[in-house]
């Protein structure tokens, strides 16, 4: 069952586009799962599998924006990350459906937001980026075909921050880019520790990382900022040539849903449309307008005991295992 975290020469790369990676594919009969799909890759990601023929459902915190930025291209139903009441409602309604998910693709994120709390005082990127698909995913386990891939949508952004087990919700200081990078690390070892679990009823997982994109993802970050990074000029608009468009972007969530070439493997983290190379530590050099960055995935993002570790804690927070002999609650 496990994958090595190497390349496997999948054909594809930095700027191939959602559409071609599904070039030729019929996905006719096949339901999707897209939370944030309404919205930068999501929405990309959602018209890209509709447009091979599979039926998408959205889930939204915000259900008529969600449906107007579809325009019918998608079923739309009500679920916001950060409430457990609200994962549960949803995943009880899509149970009650009867229907069977063949992709789920966790999406939707908050990034370098304001220090914040939900639920009972968690730090809201943790919270909403991590347990909130934690949650969701166990308990649309019954509905989870055979056969079917979940796609957890983890970043670059995993290199600033391990899992803090010392000070989980930055209670002795908060710093918005390593809670960003602590629950980025958690969507990898999430998607690591479901596909142990999964991989023997026919369920696999991966993490990815898009790469770097200009959509509303950024929307705590301030004007200033954004130049300070070299991503856009004072009218705010883009300079950076390195960024990928937002259908660039969405490539690699859907080519670990639907590729062919990842049968029977699983629980790797994908970059660029294939499986990434374990990282060395060391950032790329930087060059004209363009900063220093990370490649590659850092080994506290594929470490199994801590996969496993983060699964018990996540499942104790939540109170919902799906692989546990208890029944939900």
């Amino acid at each position: 069952m496990t994958t090595a975290q190497h390349r496997i020469g999948s054909g594809f790369g930095a700027t191939t586009t959602a559409a071609d990676v599904l070039e030729g594919r019929d996905l006719s009969g096949t339901l999707a799962v897209v939370t944030g799909g309404y919205s930068g890759l999501g929405l990309e990601t959602t018209r890209a599998l509709a447009g091979a023929g599979a039926r998408v459902v959205v889930p939204a915190r915000r259900p008529e924006v969600a449906k107007a930025a579809l325009g019918g291209l998608a079923e739309v139903d009500e679920l916001d990350l950060g409430d457990l009441d609200s994962v549960r409602g949803f995943a009880e309604r899509f149970r009650e459906s009867g229907r069977r998910i063949d992709f789920l693709i966790g999406s939707a994120a908050i990034m370098a937001c304001p220090e914040a709390r939900v639920g009972p005082g968690w730090e809201a990127q943790f919270a909403t980026n991590h347990l909130g698909h934690f949650a969701l995913v166990n308990r649309l386990w019954p509905s989870i075909a055979p056969g079917a891939r979940v796609v957890s949508v983890s970043s670059r952004g995993h290199h600033f921050s391990g899992i803090r087990w010392d000070d989980l919700w930055f209670e002795q200081g908060y710093d918005k880019w390593q809670a960003y990078g602590q629950a980025k690390t958690a969507n990898a070892l999430f998607a690591l520790r479901l596909d142990e679990l999964g991989g023997p009823f026919g369920v696999r997982s991966f993490s990815v990382h898009p790469g770097s994109i200009l959509t509303p993802l950024q929307r705590h970050l301030s004007l200033e900022e954004k130049i300070a990074n070299g991503w856009v000029d004072e009218r705010g608009e883009p300079i950076a040539d390195w960024f990928k468009s937002p259908q660039q972007g969405a490539a690699t969530q859907v080519w670990a849903a639907t590729s062919p070439a990842l049968d029977g493997m699983g629980g790797v983290y994908c970059e660029d449309c294939d499986i990434a190379e374990p990282a060395s530590g060391e950032p790329l050099p930087s060059g004209p307008g363009r900063p220093a960055m990370y490649t590659g995935v850092r080994d506290w993002a594929v470490d199994r005991a801590q996969a496993a570790r983060l699964w018990e804690l996540s499942a104790g927070l939540t109170g919902v295992d799906a692989f546990s002999p208890a029944p939900l609650r």
